[in-house]
């Protein structure tokens, strides 16, 4: 798989690692040990995907996060998070910052290898038939890899796309946290429950006008989240 993936950690010999491996994967490797680095090669080379350490000498890697998803030019690449901490409270922030997934240092090389193909499939996706979801004032299309509302452009992480691509193809229907990883991501996470919450927090923010009513996303308490399908879904 040909892409060009950013490696960002002030552990040089994580980096060596990363890099090698990825490389060994066909593709293209960057490097920085900064979060200003980072900033600066992610403006500069728009690379496929981020691999992003938290803990960061300057800027942090929630820095970093929170400056692409605020920038309209670097807002969709992919983020993958690398932590060592161990409060789940940094990994929630994270990922309500942006981030599309995680992994937890010490972590599997074969892991990090897999999200990262995971995300780039998802980016991606090569050639497919254009598929256009529609809702009262919500589309979304497959083609495109855009979303809409009110005919207003939003701007959408990888996994936010793929998460309401799942739930707009599959109207009413209640899904469980780990049946709507699996339907959107293809893979479950290792960990948190909450990281769906997490991402559904942010979808919720760009798609719904009042987030104590919402109209588009649903909870279903106790089990998990349905698309409401009050209005007619067109494909």
């Amino acid at each position: 798989m040909s892409a060009r993936i950013l490696v960002v950690d002030d552990d040089k010999q994580i980096v060596r690692v990363l890099q090698t491996y990825l490389t060994q994967e066909g593709m293209t490797v960057l490097t920085a040990y900064t979060g200003d680095e980072a900033l600066r090669l992610v403006r500069q080379e728009r690379p496929d995907c981020v691999v992003l350490d938290l803990m960061l000498p300057g800027q942090s890697g929630w820095d970093v996060t929170r400056q692409m998803r605020s920038d309209e030019h670097l807002a969709t690449i992919p983020i993958l998070m690398l932590t060592a901490r161990v409060d789940d409270t940094d990994k929630i922030v994270g990922l309500e910052l942006g981030a599309d997934d995680y992994v937890t240092k010490p972590f599997n090389l074969r892991e990090v290898i897999a999200r990262v193909r995971a995300i780039l499939r998802r980016t991606r996706g090569g050639v497919r038939p254009s598929s256009v979801l529609q809702n009262r004032g919500l589309r979304l299309d497959t083609e495109q890899r855009a979303v809409t509302l009110e005919n207003r452009l939003l701007e959408m992480t990888p996994t936010e796309f793929a998460l309401l691509k799942a739930l707009m193809e599959n109207p009413n229907h209640v899904f469980t946290r780990p049946a709507l990883i699996e339907a959107a991501l293809g893979y479950d996470y290792e960990g948190l429950e909450r990281t769906v919450d997490s991402h559904i927090k942010n979808l919720r923010k760009k798609i719904e006008v009042d987030l104590a009513n919402p109209i588009y996303i649903e909870t279903v308490f106790g089990v998990g989240y349905r698309f409401r399908g009050d209005g007619e879904t067109t494909v």
